[in-house]
Parts: structure tokens; C-alpha cells; sequence
């Protein structure tokens, strides 16, 4: 039987969690990776060397690569003194490479035979763009690393969200979108991660035409400031309305609570467990797949990483998530 072809939209520790299980099962993946990230080590690098935002695509290069145990924690190491102090080596190499190649995709491809990445990782656009969003009281977040720090977007309103410059899709994103049998999207920070890809001119068309089934990986946390009142059905129509459609067809919600000690503290940061009201909706027009799919593994990060305060330390399992999107999409393994 022929391997089917499944497509993942996101970004960030989600997509390299998702991917890490995907990757595992005998299918032909493409990850579509949002390029609008500019925190952290990524930032600087885009600041002083005028390249695109490593970042993103390094961990999904990483997630999908069969290489060496020691060469994968090479592309995830950060330095923790000197003049390099907070940036990721594989963030560094991935800015060499572009350099060296001429432009960012070139780079990528060289780094896939470098880390021998199963699969293929392809940036969503090849421009140079910036996220913002400006606010109903006229407000305007400058950049990912401003909006993923700002705790007024739901209290004051979204007038506009928007990529500056406009930005085109990556034809081999679009290309891949309607080969697919099956599109993912998410898990991952909704408008840091998710909502980059899907402005971008080209991909809500794309969805939009493909013929894949479509399967949305509900958030397991809401984020103060941003999503706190959002349940999934509310995660779900926003992609929908992005995408100009009903688009999508499954969603995986997680059943399971984290420990208390984990809850209490997101709770004290006004962040919730995304909610699921069961029941008939007229409105819901997707199936909702309800797993434990939550880790049971504590995150740790590294003290160099200047954005380590608002990573998630509630997270789904890769191998939970995989099995469930493999029954979905009608994967052996």
C-alpha cells in the first residue's frame, strides 16, 4: 500500500512533540513551518544577520531527523556563557547555512541531509515578514516575541491581524497541502504559532481545496491575555473563520488533568485547561476524538533561554497524539 501524506501546520514545541510520534509511523511527512518568529535567539539572529528565523524549522528539523542521538543534541544546545550566551547551536547553523547557500530554503535542504530528516521541512513563506496585530482601542503589537508577552489582546479586541510585508506561500507548502491525505493543525501557541501560517496569501486557498481530511489538535491550556475564555469549540471556529470554511474534520481534545501541583500553578497565572462542552452542537460540524493524550514527562528548560518564562510545561504526549492521529487519517504501522 501506498504511504499516505500527511501534512503538519504549525510551529514551536508543538509541532516538534507531534512530529517526534509521527515520524515513527510508515508515512510520507511534510511539515509546514510558520517563519514569524522573533524571540529568543531567533530574534538576535534575525536582528544582526538579516536572516530568517531559524528557530521553528531547527526544532522540526531535529524532531524528524534519524541522525545520532549526540548530533540531534547538538542542534538543541545552548550556550550558556560568553558572547554566544542564549543562543541555540543549531540556530547558528541553520544562519550559516543560509549564508553559505544563498537563501533560507537552499540552507534547509542542506541541513535535512546533514541531520538525515525524515521527511521534509518547508518554511510557509520564503519572505521576510513580521506578525502584528492591532487592538480595537488602536494598539499595535509589533513582531511575535511583543504579542506573545501581551496580556490585553482578548480583553481589548483584535481589529486586525496581519503579516508585514504581505507575504506569498512557499509553493511547495501549497503543493504539499493538496497532495495531503491528511492536514494537521497544531498543537501550538494559537496566534504565535498557529495564526502565522494561516494568513499567509495561498494557504486558507489551499485548505480550502485539498481534499485531505483536516484534524485540528486542540491546546490542552489556555493563555492569559490571549485565549482565556476560548473553549474548543471557540479554537476551532477561529481557524475556520481564517481559513474562509467548515474546513475542519476531527479535532483531538485531551481528557486527562495534570497533576494538581502543575494546575495550580497555570491557574495562578490565569491559564485554564481548555474546556469541551459535550452535548449536541447544530453548529459543530467535526468529529471531536476525546484521549488522554497528555505527558507525563516534566519540561525543563535551559537557564540561558531568554524565552524560557513563557514556554508551556503542560504538554501532550508524542506517541498519544501520534496513535490518535493515525487512527483518523487510517495509518498502519
Amino acid at each position: 500500500m501506498k504511504p499516505k501524506n500527511i501534512v503538519t501546520i504549525g510551529g514551536g514545541t508543538g509541532s516538534f512533540m507531534l512530529l517526534t510520534g509521527l515520524k515513527k509511523y510508515p508515512i510520507n511527512i511534510s511539515a509546514i513551518v510558520s517563519m514569524a518568529d522573533d524571540g529568543g535567539s531567533t530574534g538576535v539572529l534575525r536582528d544582526e544577520l538579516g536572516v530568517l528565523p531559524p528557530g521553528d524549522m531547527r526544532q522540526c528539523l531535529v524532531a524528524l531527523s534519524d541522525s545520532s542521538k549526540t548530533l540531534r543534541e547538538l542542534m538543541n544546545y545552548r550556550f550558556e556563557n560568553g558572547t554566544l550566551k542564549g543562543h541555540n547551536f543549531g540556530n547558528l547553523l541553520l544562519s550559516a547555512l543560509e549564508k553559505i547557500k544563498g537563501d533560507f530554503v537552499s540552507g534547509v535542504h542542506e541541513a535535512s541531509k546533514i541531520l538525515n530528516v525524515r521527511g521534509e521541512v518547508i518554511p510557509v513563506t520564503k519572505k521576510d515578514t513580521d506578525l502584528y496585530i492591532k487592538l480595537k482601542n488602536g494598539k499595535i503589537l509589533d513582531g511575535q516575541n511583543e504579542i506573545n508577552h501581551n496580556y490585553e489582546i482578548e480583553p481589548r479586541g483584535i481589529e486586525k491581524i496581519y503579516l508585514n510585508p504581505k507575504a506569498a506561500a512557499n509553493p511547495r507548502a501549497i503543493k504539499k497541502i493538496l497532495e495531503a491525505d491528511a492536514v494537521i493543525i497544531g498543537p501550538g501557541n494559537h496566534y504565535c504559532s498557529i495564526v502565522p501560517n494561516l494568513i499567509v496569501d495561498g494557504i486558507p486557498e489551499a485548505i480550502r481545496r485539498t481534499k485531505a481530511k483536516v484534524i485540528y489538535n486542540c491546546n490542552l491550556v489556555n493563555k492569559k491575555g490571549h485565549t482565556e475564555k476560548f473553549d474548543l469549540d471557540d479554537y476551532v471556529k477561529a481557524i475556520n473563520k481564517l481559513v474562509g470554511k467548515d474546513r475542519i474534520d476531527f479535532v483531538a481534545f485531551n481528557t486527562k488533568n495534570p497533576s494538581g501541583k502543575l494546575i495550580r500553578k497555570y491557574e495562578s497565572k490565569k491559564e485554564l485547561l481548555v474546556r469541551f462542552k459535550k452535548g449536541k452542537n447544530k453548529s459543530r460540524k467535526y468529529n471531536v476524538i476525546c484521549a488522554d493524550l497528555l505527558s507525563r514527562e516534566s519540561a525543563e528548560y535551559n537557564k540561558a533561554d531568554a524565552i524560557s518564562s513563557v514556554r508551556s510545561f503542560i504538554r501532550h504526549d508524542s506517541e498519544k497524539l501520534a496513535k490518535v492521529i493515525a487512527e483518523i487519517s487510517e495509518i498502519g504501522i
